[in-house]
């Protein structure tokens, strides 16, 4: 594990990735994440979040793409760079499907995997989808 950093920022990363592989790849899903499992030593709780972030993000992706395609603006989905539909959709699973980790921490961690794997614009460009997201489920939250 590397040192200094939080477990689950780690596996954030790692689900990323496997997010990729998958893209590019077209492998099985059950091996990719099987695959990562192997390549990092994981404990008992950081592991069965990498397994439920990822299968989450993968099971709900179709909702993932409505949220983020409602707040792009004059854009496609299709046309956002590959990178950053990736940390949106890990981003948004977790904003909406993982209960134990507060909104805000979703979106920062959201855009250190942009600023440290995508472009020079990509993390305001995802700050900005997350954070629309995240102020539009809380007034429809505050509605019920």
């Amino acid at each position: 594990m590397e040192e200094g950093r939080h477990p689950r920022h780690i596996g954030r990363i790692a689900v990323f990735q496997a997010l990729y592989s998958l893209y590019i790849s077209n492998e099985n899903q059950d091996k990719i994440i099987d695959d990562l499992q192997v390549r990092h030593n994981f404990d008992g709780d950081t592991k069965k979040y990498v397994n439920s972030l990822f299968d989450t993000a993968i099971d709900h992706k179709d909702l993932i793409v409505d949220k983020v395609s409602k707040h792009l603006e004059n854009w496609e989905w299709d046309r956002v760079a590959l990178l950053d539909r990736l940390i949106l959709q890990l981003a948004v699973a977790e904003l909406f499907y993982i209960d134990d980790v507060p909104p805000r921490v979703t979106i920062a961690e959201a855009i250190g995997i942009a600023k440290e794997y995508s472009t020079n614009d990509s993390s305001a460009f995802v700050n900005g989808i997350l954070d629309a997201i995240y102020k539009e489920q809380n007034i429809s939250e505050s509605d019920k």
